[in-house]
């Protein structure tokens, strides 16, 4: 059976873009490093305020997993905030909120 273990301290962590008076939102992507061949993954690190951007995927689900702090997220149509804690799992069916670059981005919801 193969396998592969991604450490926390292998983790290379990228800076996403962002403007200077907004909170940054940082990206350690793990599809690669770990060999997944039909799934994908990433750990995000957000800081206090940080705002990640609504969009929608025609074909992959995503998941997403509260390692610390709260995630507040708007999810549907019309958006409805949805506040999850430390230890708390959002998951999202395709069509409702990348595969890779081919996310539609959508309005803001605030």
């Amino acid at each position: 059976m193969a396998f592969r273990v991604v450490l926390p301290s292998e983790l290379e962590w990228k800076t996403r873009p962002h403007e200077p008076e907004e909170a940054p939102r940082h990206v350690a992507e793990l599809s690669e490093r770990a060999g997944f061949a039909h799934t994908r993954a990433n750990v995000w690190r957000y800081e206090p305020g940080a705002k990640g951007r609504r969009h929608k995927h025609k074909l992959q689900e995503e998941t997403f997993v509260v390692l610390a702090g709260t995630l507040s997220m708007y999810i549907g149509d019309p958006p409805e905030r949805q506040d999850v804690p430390t230890g708390g799992v959002i998951h999202v069916e395709p069509g409702t909120p990348p595969e890779r670059e081919r996310a539609e981005i959508l309005d803001s919801a605030l």
